[in-house]
């Protein structure tokens, strides 16, 4: 077994501990978007200077503690599946997976600080929190660069700030976003009302992997787009603000559901639990969306609450490099990775009950935990 495969299975055993409970935020991330000042951008640089930014950051990263037990890899070295899950598990993008000599990735034990190297950038870091913490988020990374910044100066100039590849990520080179659940939204129709009010803000929504991808399971990446004139505590500020309201309409469509649909909801509730729990042959997409609907089955008092890290974790070993890597094979044909994925399912659900109104004498979703855990960046 390769380093590759020990890594992945003490992360999926790890996965099953460690999610923390979260309603409608599930994560936060922060990307920093970085340039060493000597060299050319990936547009212009040659085959031989790619070579040398990534040898030098590659030696500077090997230095920090933070990457103590973690492990690296140049994209060269991984095979197609490898590098799918690394995509799936939100680790690198879909721009550094096609990259071959001369870019990698770093990363930590606990897998939610990452080092892309020569992605679009040289240097993409990226910090990602269980849950509402845009103010954690940003102080674990913001350490990391000052780190990797006194070994290798950056690309820097005043008035701009950092200068990046691209320019839209000009200034702090920063993308600040979260993972957000929202059924509610989707289910009462107010999902495009609600991205162009985002698009007018100056964010943009995304689906579950990022640009070009649906939004299964009512998943969405929220993230800024404005980096050039402002500093990193008023951009999460602004962000701040925009997902407190995102998440006040959210509880609220939830709560119209209840209140005009309760009994359909309900057979929604049930319906998905017995198609994971009996389905023979389940896509992916088809798999985030009645997870979706389970997940919302716990806001609402339906399932017992240490359900949700169960069905977190199956958001991402649902998809088809994970499902793949668990049943130990490297190919299958769509029929047999979906019959191997409802296999899995019906396994991980054995630990989940059927939906039943006694979980939660409040049916309403949870929001004192989001007043908990605001950020005050």
């Amino acid at each position: 077994m390769n380093d590759f495969y020990e890594f992945l299975n003490l992360r999926i055993q790890s996965r099953r501990k460690k999610r923390l409970s979260s309603p409608v935020v599930i994560s936060t991330r922060i990307r920093l978007a970085r340039n060493i000042d000597r060299f050319f951008f990936s547009t212009r640089y040659s085959k031989e200077q790619k070579q040398e930014i990534y040898e030098e950051v590659k030696n500077v990263l090997s230095e920090l503690s933070v990457f103590d037990n973690g492990i690296n890899w140049e994209m060269n070295s991984l095979k197609k599946l490898e590098k799918k899950i690394l995509v799936e598990r939100h680790l690198i993008s879909q721009e550094l997976s096609k990259q071959k000599a001369g870019s990698g990735v770093y990363i930590n034990k606990k897998e939610n600080l990452s080092v892309m190297i020569n992605e679009e950038d040289h240097i993409r870091i990226q910090h990602v929190v269980d849950g509402y913490f845009f103010k954690k988020a940003f102080t674990g990374i913001n350490k990391l660069d000052n780190e990797i910044e006194k070994k290798l100066p950056y690309a820097f100039q005043l008035p701009y700030g950092y200068l990046t590849s691209c320019p839209t990520n000009v200034g702090t080179g920063m993308r600040a976003s979260a993972m957000v659940h929202l059924p509610g939204l989707v289910s009462t129709n107010q999902m495009d009302k609600v991205v162009r009010a985002i698009g007018q803000l100056g964010m943009i929504v995304r689906g579950w992997l990022g640009e070009g991808s649906d939004a299964s399971g009512s998943i969405f990446q929220i993230s800024n787009q404005q980096t050039l004139g402002e500093d990193e505590g008023t951009i999460i500020t602004r962000l701040d603000a925009v997902f407190q309201t995102i998440i006040e309409q959210e509880i609220n469509a939830r709560e119209i559901l209840f209140e005009k649909d309760r009994y359909k909801l309900m057979d929604k509730f049930g319906r998905s639990y017995g198609v994971l729990n009996y389905g023979r042959v389940i896509n992916s997409s088809e798999c985030m969306n009645l997870l979706s609907m389970m997940r919302l089955a716990v806001d609402m008092g339906f399932l017992p609450e240490r359900t949700r890290s169960i069905i977190d974790r199956l958001f991402i070993e649902i998809q088809p490099g994970h499902v793949l890597a668990i049943a130990g094979v490297t190919e299958a044909d769509n029929n047999v990775r979906d019959f191997l994925r409802s296999n899995y399912i019906a396994r991980e659900l054995q630990k989940v009950p059927e939906p039943d109104e006694q979980y939660g004498d409040n049916p309403e979703p949870d929001d004192k935990r989001f007043s908990e855990q605001k950020n005050d960046l």
